[in-house]
């Protein structure tokens, strides 16, 4: 019986080392390499994730500065605007106050109407030269105005929010 046993044991052995061999073969064949392949495919979908979110920073970025860059113009725009306005609102008012001198001068009796408008000339409405104090006094206004543009520029670019100014002039 003995004679037996030798053998069925001999082939128990091979088959158990059979066994263990495609376990270990198994394990450093299949099982690790998947794992590293796991753990590669969770690295690229990480840097993925970054890229995409560095992406989505940049272009909201952009967005912002394009954004603050338009309303930049505008502002400018405006404050240009609103100089040209006051200055032709100030030619205005001294065209009718050298109108309304003219009239008084024409409805006297002793002048001629040429007199007149030699003793008082009647300056354009629009387009006129003011006195020096009247313009520096408009170009100061529109200079502070284009600061304070600049400001919110600068502002807006460095992520924070300053107050704006509407129409009038006044902070809101």
């Amino acid at each position: 019986m003995l004679a037996r046993v030798d053998p069925i044991l001999k082939l128990c052995l091979a088959v158990g080392a059979l066994l263990a061999g495609a376990g270990v073969g198994y394990y450093y064949g299949i099982f690790l390499p998947a794992q590293d392949v796991r753990r590669q495919t969770l690295a690229m979908a990480e840097k993925q994730a970054k890229a995409a979110e560095q992406s989505r920073a940049l272009a909201e970025r952009a967005r912002r500065e394009q954004a603050a860059q338009s309303e930049y113009e505008g502002c400018v725009a405006f404050a240009e605007t609103s100089y040209r306005q006051r200055w032709t609102q100030a030619c205005t008012a001294m065209h009718d106050a050298d109108q309304a001198a003219f009239e008084d001068c024409a409805d006297d009796l002793f002048s001629s109407e040429r007199g007149c408008l030699a003793r008082r000339p009647i300056r354009p409405a629009q387009d006129c030269a003011l006195p020096s104090e009247t313009a520096q006094a408009l170009a100061a206004a529109r200079d502070e105005r284009k600061g304070q543009c600049l400001g919110q520029l600068q502002a807006a670019q460095q992520g924070r929010s300053l107050p704006q100014a509407d129409e009038s002039g006044s902070l809101r």
